[in-house]
């Protein structure tokens, strides 16, 4: 190495699955990572809680600490792969304030804390780059916050937990129900032993939170994100979609109308022969709408150890070149003030399973119903259901109707003599 090559020193919190996989490559690849970037990138030390754990990938073991503090105070640059919100945020922040630029994969303490952080980055002239916190490999917030920075994004919909997609994708293909699917799930590594956060919609939540911050310029927060989890989709749900020209899939869906945002994460039917549809097993998928560029579709494996510790990279050297050259980070900083659309202006397609009885009438006063609502049926079919007690399987589906008294009639509907139960309610998307 030349005496005038410069050297940035990084500390890696985090030896998991994607951080021993970032601990690889730095090692492994460093020459070429040194030819693309101008600078050598020497690892000064990996945080970690426990120095005997046993590792995906084991490096110099002189590199392991439990120090994490004295190790930002060392380093350049923090790679921040730990999750959870404490004490990551603290960390964070140390770094930020000290100048220090920062690469995190912490979708939840983004979604939650990203306000806080950016505006550390940009007090300090530091950079908060955060690409591996979704899509996993995926490039999609980079694209999102330099590709179309000059373009105006109405529509940001993404599959964007594999986990999720994975047990829909089994459901439709095998026609296991849910119970079955996550098992199996479990059993290849696609699900925790808990899956809560996963099948809750509480990842894809935090995921989606982020993907509008950047596509709207403005600041948004897992809790202003409407979520629903996949949980009480049957194998019938899926069946009956298949039969009528659609897939089932968990999305975070992220719209712009005018000054006001609607964000949202919910099992939705989507057409066939929408792009998003032929997304299998456990990779995610997003999709753009932007006013000029049109329509655009980013695809790829969605998380595990090296295609996330890819995104990683991808951030560290933008952010090393950025120091070799000279210079501040880019903030991201929101330049809009943008408004969630209340309860009473979101507007969607509905379809709506129920068991009714099977006898003359039940159909006519369903539509009754509906009628007087104000919503309008665009088809509506009767199955005879596996059940016993002369009972039968409805469903129909609504033109667009707003979601609060699309939601009032269904509340309604399972007060009718002739209506058992309401079994399903899931969005139409297209």
């Amino acid at each position: 190495m030349s005496s005038s090559t410069p050297t940035i020193k990084l500390a890696l919190l985090g030896a998991g699955n994607v951080g021993s996989q970032v601990a690889r490559i730095l090692l492994e690849d460093a020459d070429s990572l040194q030819a693309r970037i101008g600078a050598r990138l020497e690892l000064i030390g990996i945080a970690v809680r426990d120095l005997t754990a046993p590792r995906h990938y084991q490096a110099d073991p002189q590199l392991y600490t439990t120090d994490a503090e004295a190790l930002i105070d060392r380093a350049d640059v923090v790679l921040e792969l730990t999750g959870g919100i404490e004490p990551a945020r603290s960390r964070i922040l140390q770094a930020l304030q000290a100048g220090k630029s920062v690469v995190s994969g912490n979708k939840a303490l983004l979604a939650q804390h990203g306000s806080e952080l950016a505006a550390a980055a940009a007090a300090s002239g530091a950079q908060l780059s955060y690409e591996a916190a979704v899509g996993g490999a995926i490039p999609i917030l980079r694209p999102l916050r330099d590709s179309l920075a000059g373009d105006r994004v109405s529509r940001v919909l993404g599959i964007v937990n594999g986990t999720t997609n994975y047990i829909l994708d089994q459901m439709h293909s095998t026609g296991a129900q849910f119970d079955q699917a996550l098992a199996e799930a479990q059993r290849l590594g696609y699900a925790e032993a808990d899956p809560t956060a996963d099948i809750e919609g509480h990842d894809a939540a935090a995921k989606a939170a982020i993907l509008a911050s950047l596509a709207f310029h403005s600041s948004f927060s897992l809790d202003q994100v409407r979520t629903e989890g996949i949980t009480s989709i049957s194998a019938e749900d899926v069946q009956a979609a298949e039969a009528e020209g659609y897939v089932i899939k968990l999305l975070a869906v992220c719209e712009r109308q005018g000054d006001q945002v609607s964000l949202r994460v919910n099992p939705t039917l989507l057409p066939q022969s929408h792009p998003l549809a032929s997304v299998r097993g456990a990779f995610n998928a997003v999709f753009v709408e932007a006013e000029n560029a049109g329509e655009l579709m980013f695809y790829g494996p969605g998380a595990g150890g090296a295609p996330t510790a890819s995104a990683v990279l991808g951030d560290l050297v933008a952010i090393a070149r950025r120091m070799v050259l000279g210079g501040p980070g880019l903030p991201d900083l929101p330049t809009e003030q943008l408004s969630l659309a209340g309860a009473d202006q979101l507007a969607s397609s509905y379809a709506v399973g129920m068991l009714a009885k099977d006898a003359p009438g039940t159909l006519s006063q369903i539509a009754q119903l509906f009628a007087e609502a104000g919503i309008s049926i665009e088809t509506i079919r009767q199955v005879k259901a596996p059940v016993a007690g002369g009972l039968a399987l409805i469903r129909l589906v609504t033109h667009r109707v707003k979601d609060q008294t699309l939601r009032q009639t269904v509340q309604q509907l399972a007060s009718l003599e002739t209506v058992q139960e309401v079994t399903s309610l899931i969005q139409v998307e297209g």
